[in-house]
């Protein structure tokens, strides 16, 4: 019987890896963001929304360098601070207020309208200008209920905090929330991403994660490493 073939070179290659500052895709949370996302954070202890903000920071940053005529000094804050609401609702309400087939639209403008709130006391707390601060409160309030973007910062934030469904964080998470196997959550997130976008950039990327996570399901998937 002949022997598997080694997948492994056998030498260390570690010296042809560029540093991470040379990939443009590589970001990080640089001192100005890390100063909002540690007052914001003590507010996303609900409903995975830590996890969930830091990976829309990182959708909002390639969109960004894509998009370069948006202003990220509003959308950066914007998304770490888009969900802060969301700790001023019971938390046994919370699922129920993004239930597909339910939904509790009052929940959503709460949560949205107090996390406008919460932004503006983090940012002026942190001395950020007062136009910043009132269109990063403005982009909060509406994230979620209203059908229009007022600007492509706007546009960006929605964006990204959507994009965060078809991610492979956000297809485990949903799963564990509606008790849906993996192939149900990337069916239920992907039907509920692509028409509510707003920039063709995002809707490359969903195409993008949606069909690699769909290979995941494809039959000649199935027993490969």
């Amino acid at each position: 019987m002949r022997s598997p073939t080694s997948t492994r070179l056998g030498r260390d290659i570690r010296t042809h890896i560029p540093a991470a500052d040379g990939i443009d895709a590589i970001v990080m949370l640089d001192d100005a963001d890390d100063a909002v996302w540690q007052r914001a954070a003590p507010h996303l202890a609900v409903r995975n929304n830590d996890s969930h903000t830091l990976y829309a920071y990182g959708l909002a940053r390639a969109l960004l360098s894509r998009i370069p005529r948006a202003d990220g000094a509003v959308v950066r804050p914007a998304i770490l601070l888009h969900d802060t609401g969301w700790s001023t609702v019971p938390q046994e309400q919370i699922l129920e207020a993004i239930a597909p087939g339910g939904g509790r639209p009052d929940l959503i403008r709460r949560h949205e309208i107090e996390g406008a709130r919460i932004a503006r006391d983090v940012l002026g707390d942190l001395g950020r200008e007062a136009s910043v601060i009132d269109r990063v409160a403005e982009i909060i309030d509406g994230h979620d209920s209203r059908d229009q973007a007022l600007s492509i910062e706007d546009a960006i934030v929605k964006d990204a905090d959507k994009l965060w469904r078809v991610t492979p964080h956000g297809i485990r998470i949903v799963c564990g929330w509606f008790d849906l196997g993996p192939e149900e959550s990337l069916r239920l997130c992907a039907s509920r991403v692509d028409a509510a976008l707003f920039t063709e950039e995002a809707r490359a990327i969903a195409r993008g994660l949606i069909a690699a996570a769909a290979i995941d399901h494809a039959p000649q998937r199935a027993g490969l490493v």
